[in-house]
């Protein structure tokens, strides 16, 4: 009782002293400050402050001190071994409410600033025209304006399908609460074409200036853009969130960037010393047959390039086998590649922009030129400062951006029979055969490649499996969970080199059965991660759900790597979904 008198009487401010459990052993008449009710001692430290005993503990090492709102108060919790035991701590709560409300006021007062675009807006505008009505762009253009008011933002025009806007970080957390309406209000208009109208939003957020945040917006517009459009990026200086994302990207009628990528492309190469191609880890037919097409780009142009490939999908095998036999290509591992590599080789990376996906990282590190050929959409975490970056999210796979690419910069014929069936496959199998994510161009690549010689027949020959390996999937189809929201989830056991082609398959299957919505397939991958392939039918946005789980991908065909175990990934899918979907 002394003891608790001395306690109370020396210390003006809220303390406490708790043990290892988190039981209140001692308290002193100032916390009465914190907490309206008495009687705390004996009390649990958790279920006053909602923090746990042994984060307490961990603490007293730490700079950083949590913020607890108690009694319409704001309070640092700081703690200290000061009662000569290393079981028992002491724990201070300092008022801290003026300086977190004057925190808070400074940051709702920082300027942001976002860059808003109009997406295809020149077939906007070439509808509109052909029916004799200009309304479309002043109404979205009156909706940005409304928006940017609603905010007390400022706007100004940089083009006609361009807009720039400054307002205030306490606006943004509310225009964020609401998931950025102003994209579901676009969308719904009646834009006169086979797709909606949509907008890409870039937010640059925290700059140390008005400079470097206008960079972060430029920044989060290219991801959004990259991405596909119909979507707002926030950049923040060590964070980036992603809000919309609903509609496919729209497949662009001009053609024109092919060309200039390609007459880019080929001045580049006949200005390289030493070439490498190379895709990502794993590689699969779209990856091999853009490297072989980039590649047959180089041969035209009097250099010979160097293909990096190491422990291909076992789906490659076959083509993998017919290439090397026509002793054209040069095909190295990423050991040699490593060695011959220099800073004024031209590394290209095709079906991937992500630094540690490629089959070789080392090269990104030693060569000062890149070039970077995707089809995917655009992730936080992507290859810096390309010189050339061609991607096109609206694209059925990197072979239709290669094909394109190689239609205008390649003379006639001028493509061997084996390398026009590569990117024929590769088209093929990102397709689902040709019934995903498939477009018009598509199309005229396919029928671009039949003429230079790719025979449909052979193509179908690729995709051949053995017995072993089609009742290994119908063992997988057969133990299917179908969940109620229209998702179906399967796996696959043991540890096999070919995991992520088996899962994709798996899960494009699963996508035919009735009532399904959306696909998931696990494996593990011979680096002991499980691959996750999930694909949609357009209801379910899985490029969203993969993000969560640390991956990435379209609207409709999506994938990620996780060091959950197979049964552990599949939980958390299903957590996921049922929170996303009703």
């Amino acid at each position: 009782m002394e003891d608790n008198k001395q306690f109370n009487s020396n210390v003006p401010v809220p303390r406490i002293v708790i043990d290892r459990q988190g039981k209140v052993l001692n308290a002193n008449e100032n916390m009465g400050e914190v907490f309206l009710y008495e009687g705390i001692v004996g009390a649990d430290v958790f279920a006053l402050t909602g923090i746990k005993a042994q984060e307490l503990f961990d603490t007293v090492e730490n700079p950083q001190r949590p913020v607890i709102s108690r009694n319409d108060k704001k309070f640092k919790v700081m703690a200290f071994h000061e009662t000569g035991s290393e079981e028992e701590l002491t724990i201070v709560f300092l008022d801290v409410t003026a300086f977190e409300e004057l925190k808070d006021r400074y940051n709702d007062e920082r300027p942001c600033v976002a860059k808003v675009q109009i997406d295809n807006y020149d077939e906007i505008i070439e509808a509109q025209a052909e029916s004799g009505s200009a309304k479309l762009a002043a109404t979205i253009e009156k909706i940005i304006r409304d928006w940017a008011a609603g905010m007390n933002g400022s706007v100004g025009k940089i083009k006609n399908n361009k807009f720039m806007i400054w307002f205030t970080q306490g606006n943004l957390e509310k225009e964020s609460f609401r998931k950025f309406e102003i994209l579901d209000e676009v969308r719904k208009l009646d834009s006169g074409t086979d797709f909606p109208a949509s907008l890409s939003i870039g937010i640059g957020v925290g700059g140390k200036t008005l400079d470097v945040t206008e960079d972060y917006a430029d920044g989060a517009l290219d991801m959004a853009l990259g991405r596909g459009g119909d979507q707002a990026v926030i950049k923040h200086i060590n964070k980036t969130e992603y809000f919309g994302g609903k509609l496919q990207s729209v497949e662009k009628r001009n053609k024109g960037k092919s060309r200039i990528v390609g007459h880019a492309l080929t001045l580049l190469i006949k200005q390289a010393p030493r070439i490498f191609i190379m895709g990502h880890k794993y590689s699969d037919m779209d990856s091999f047959g853009a490297a072989l097409g980039i590649g047959r780009l180089c041969m035209v142009n009097g250099k010979t390039p160097y293909i990096v490939i190491e422990n291909p999908n076992e789906s490659l095998e076959a083509l993998l086998a017919q290439a090397k036999d026509r002793e054209t290509f040069n095909f190295i591992g990423c050991e040699r590649a490593e060695e011959l590599c220099e800073k004024d080789s031209l590394v290209i990376v095709v079906d991937t922009h992500i630094p540690n996906m490629v089959q070789c990282p080392a090269l990104l590190e030693k060569s000062e030129k890149l070039v970077v050929i995707d089809h995917h959409r655009k992730m936080e975490l992507s290859i810096e400062n390309p010189l050339l970056n061609y991607m096109e999210s609206y694209a059925s796979s990197s072979s239709e951006l290669v094909a394109e690419i190689l239609g205008y910069m390649l003379p006639k014929r001028e493509m061997e029979k084996i390398e026009a069936e590569a990117l024929l496959a590769g088209i093929t199998v990102d397709t689902n055969y040709f019934s995903f994510r498939t477009g018009v161009r598509t199309f005229e690549a396919a029928a671009w490649l039949r003429r230079q010689g790719a025979d449909p027949t052979e193509v179908k020959r690729f995709f051949q499996e053995d017995p072993d390996y089609a009742k290994m999937k119908a063992k997988a189809l057969s133990e299917a969970v179908f969940m109620r929201n229209g998702i179906a989830l399967t796996s696959i056991e043991g540890t096999r080199s070919d995991a992520q082609l088996l899962c994709a398959q798996l899960a494009d299957k699963l996508l035919t059965i009735k009532g399904v919505k959306a696909s998931f397939a696990c494996g593990r991958n011979m680096d002991r991660r499980t691959v996750i392939s999930a694909r949609s039918l357009g209801d379910v946005n899985v490029q969203v759900i993969m993000e969560k789980m640390g991956g990435g991908g379209h609207l409709n065909n999506a994938a990620a790597q996780v060091d959950l175990s197979v049964e552990g990934a599949i939980k958390r899918i299903m957590e996921i979904t049922e929170e996303m979907i009703v």
